[in-house]
């Protein structure tokens, strides 16, 4: 037996156990859930420890003696007293450190998230697009307006708010969906193809 027909025999084994779900929650599915968990963090440790610690802890500070890095690298490795008890307080150190970078976004997400489509909204109206992106920005930020009742003409300008909405989300799922259906897809491709060489 070739390691290629090895291994898609076991990707097609734990491909069904994860299939067997839509029957029921079962230990095969469990099994393969637990072990999809327990590899990804056992390459995860591995990975961090050859691409990220041996290159930009050990090498320069052992190596190249570069201590300025020996304060962020000790920093970093408080994240591990976490999980003492006793001195589970000094991961607070390196959590209160990354809020100075949550801080030092706020404003770059602001012009991403804000001021960039704010910009995009006051342009001159010369499509029927641009007319139709400046009626849903008003009538969906009116639909958040809620010291006015929403009835009258008013009531029935913010309801095409609501449509927008809604049209919006449901997109965004149908994109979710998609992206779920292609992986379905790929694994049903990879069962008929590479371990039934059935289409190919």
């Amino acid at each position: 037996m070739s390691f290629e027909l090895f291994s898609n025999l076991v990707g097609a084994f734990f491909t069904l156990c994860i299939f067997s779900f839509l029957y029921k929650d079962n230990p095969l599915y469990q099994m393969a859930e637990q072990l999809l968990v327990g590899i990804s963090l056992g390459y995860s440790l591995v990975f961090t420890y050859e691409r990220l610690f041996i290159p930009y802890v050990w090498q320069p500070i052992v190596l190249k003696q570069n201590y300025v890095l020996l304060f962020p690298a000790i920093l970093g490795m408080m994240y591990l007293f976490r999980f003492s008890r006793k001195l589970g307080w000094l991961s607070r150190y390196p959590i209160a450190f990354s809020m100075i970078q949550v801080g030092m976004g706020v404003p770059m997400g602001i012009h991403a998230g804000i001021l960039v489509q704010m910009r995009q909204a006051m342009v001159p109206i010369e499509t029927l697009n641009l007319f139709l992106i400046l009626i849903g920005t008003i009538a969906v930020l009116l639909y958040f307006f809620f010291s006015k009742a929403h009835s009258g003409t008013y009531g029935k300008f913010v309801n095409v708010g609501k449509w927008y909405m809604m049209i919006g989300f449901g997109a965004s799922f149908g994109m979710t969906v998609m992206a779920r259906i292609s992986l379905l897809i790929g694994r049903i491709q990879f069962l008929v193809n590479d371990v039934l060489g059935l289409l190919k």
